[in-house]
């Protein structure tokens, strides 16, 4: 694709970045047939390509947004699967968050959903926030069939409602900053994001996953200082806050490596687990590179962990068929396909594959609060697929999707709870 942007325009960091990147785009058109969004409303600026062109014209004009460009922009999903189609390695996911920023800088939203955004960015990346909105949202969801009207204000009301759990875990102490010591000999040290929104919906997440390493012969790491991985707001185009918290943990995991060191940065929420690597990118220009590039090549899923570590299950088959729910942000974000299934099948479960697995569920961060309308189509689409598996539950590597898929079907369980309870942890509460 031919650019016209100017000497002056590429003096900017990232719009030399997006230069580059609009520039390897040959319009073929593969990423329309794995884009969830086309594939629902038919519109090509729903699609990759058209976004890269609405982006461009945008961009190379060096005009504010206008209301179409958000709309448009709005609509994806960051799914990242026309990453994994496009034959000319488009890097779309930094071009579309360079495209969210500008928005966010130049476009005058409706008083609304300018609430609602700040309202978001504010509450779900701090936990005692988010456990006091879920709360007031518990006491409020009988109410959500009574919200009026069909604007997309009105919509979104009800989805946070609907949305919101029936009941909260309490708070789990092995999240907080301390160090879980391995059990028997020492064979490796690990830091632990405990994330943000995971903390509040699913401690069991971490537990398990303290647990599993623990026995492994692992320290597991929960650093003070660290929080929220700044994915929520990066991909709502709140620049400033994405960066402070992830200067927070680049900060707090700088200290454990120039201390005792680290073998590796787990996540066990493969959105986090996206942003963390891409933090190297993130502060290419900011003081904090070498840093930030330091976070990046530690940080793993925790299923790559468990994987250079041996895992080993050490209870006898469970006689249960999985169906395994690839994340988006796994799938295309990491390039981890094979390994969770991997791990899942030596752990003695039957793992199947829904048809369409590379299609998005409808989470994708916030979206199912912004865009409920697509979201819930998708919700519907992949649970259709999922029943066809005929499996007695679903495993899935993210939060977001947990919450998304939950509720009315399977039961949903982490990738992690199923691998401890098979290596000697508890039997998964939903089971």
């Amino acid at each position: 694709m031919q650019t016209s942007f100017t000497a002056e325009q590429l003096r900017d960091p990232d719009t030399a970045e997006s230069n580059k990147i609009l520039r390897s785009c040959v319009h073929c058109g593969m990423c329309t047939a794995t884009c969830p969004t086309f594939l629902l409303l038919g519109d090509e600026l729903d699609s990759p390509r058209g976004r890269i062109y609405l982006i461009k014209d945008m961009l190379e004009n060096n005009r504010p947004a206008t209301e179409l460009e958000a709309r448009h922009v709005d609509r994806c999903l960051s799914c990242l699967s026309c990453m994994t189609t496009c034959p000319s390695g488009v890097h779309y996911m930094h071009l579309v968050d360079h495209a969210r920023r500008h928005i966010e800088e130049t476009y005058t939203r409706p008083f609304p959903e300018r609430m609602l955004r700040r309202v978001l960015g504010a509450v779900l990346p701090r936990p005692g926030l988010f456990r006091a909105a879920l709360t007031a949202a518990r006491l409020a969801r009988p109410l959500a069939g009574l919200v009026p009207g069909q604007s997309l204000t009105a919509q979104r009301l009800r989805a946070m409602l609907k949305l919101a759990p029936a009941s909260l875990p309490p708070k789990s102490a092995a999240q907080e900053a301390q160090v879980h010591r391995a059990e028997g000999p020492r064979r490796g040290r690990v830091g632990l994001l405990t994330g943000c929104a995971q903390k509040v919906l699913n401690p069991t997440i971490n537990e398990a996953t303290i647990r599993l390493l623990t026995r492994m012969g692992l320290d597991v790491v929960i650093t003070p200082g660290q929080g929220c991985c700044g994915a929520l707001t990066h991909h709502m185009g709140q620049h400033d806050p994405a960066m402070a918290a992830a200067r927070a943990n680049i900060a707090a995991w700088g200290a454990e490596m120039d201390g005792e060191g680290l073998d590796a940065i787990v996540v066990n929420t493969s959105g986090c687990g996206t942003t963390l690597k891409d933090y190297g990118f993130m502060f290419r220009t900011e003081p904090e590179a070498d840093a930030a590039a330091r976070v990046s090549a530690l940080a793993m899923d925790v299923t790559e962990v468990l994987a250079k570590f041996d895992y080993a299950p050490t209870r006898e088959a469970p006689g249960l068929t999985v169906a395994y729910h690839s994340a988006c942000s796994l799938q295309h974000g990491q390039k981890i396909t094979a390994l969770p299934k991997q791990l899942l099948a030596r752990a003695g479960f039957t793992v199947k594959e829904p048809a369409e697995g590379h299609i998005c569920c409808g989470s994708a961060g916030t979206y199912n609060l912004m865009q409920p309308a697509i979201a819930a189509q998708l919700r519907a689409r992949k649970l259709e697929n999922i029943q066809r598996t005929r499996a007695d539950l679903v495993a899935a590597g993210n939060i977001g999707c947990m919450t998304q898929l939950g509720g009315d079907a399977l039961p949903v369980v982490h990738t992690v709870e199923l691998l401890d309870w098979m290596a000697g942890g508890p039997k998964p509460a939903s089971l």
